[in-house]
């Protein structure tokens, strides 16, 4: 049971659609079709299933959020995106508006029982211009893609 605990998983909160790569493709440096209008991170194509793929992002970088504590995935997600979301528009020490990007990932570290808290962590992809020198922003924290784990289950939804 602990190593369950120990499982994260991501979830990809984007305007990404419901597209399904079959589990033979294997390819580097891919771009979802939504990226064609938002800046996306490349990353390697590990493994993918029915309606989800394992993804090796390339070195990037990321703000992310102060672990949230809540019973709720949408709850939690919510209230973390909405952080981001003031981040990227101007709520950050520069007043520097930012341009979306995807994806957005929830990283979920399971709780001990199905109501019990689970901790939740949104990370914002930081688009390529603010890679240098994202802007800090009280409540947010800027993390090297290693510490977005090496692999990343991705869960598509449609928005």
């Amino acid at each position: 049971m602990s190593a369950f605990h120990l499982f994260k998983l991501s979830l990809l909160l984007s305007l990404l659609p419901n597209s399904i790569i079959p589990n033979s493709q294997k390819s580097t440096g891919l771009f979802p079709p939504t990226c064609s209008r938002i800046e996306c991170p490349t990353y390697d194509l590990i493994q993918a299933g029915n309606g989800y793929e394992i993804r090796r992002y390339n070195s990037t970088v990321w703000i992310s959020t102060s672990p949230i504590q809540d019973i709720s995935l949408v709850d939690a997600t919510r209230d973390a995106f909405l952080q981001l979301f003031d981040y990227i528009q101007g709520k950050n020490e520069y007043q520097e508006h930012i341009e979306m990007t995807a994806p957005v990932i929830t990283q979920v570290s399971p709780s001990d029982g199905p109501f019990c808290e689970s901790s939740f962590v949104v990370s914002f992809y930081v688009p390529k211009k603010n890679q240098a020198n994202p802007p800090p922003a009280k409540g947010l924290h800027v993390q090297n893609g290693a510490c977005i784990r090496s692999s990343e289950t991705i869960q598509w939804f449609r928005v």
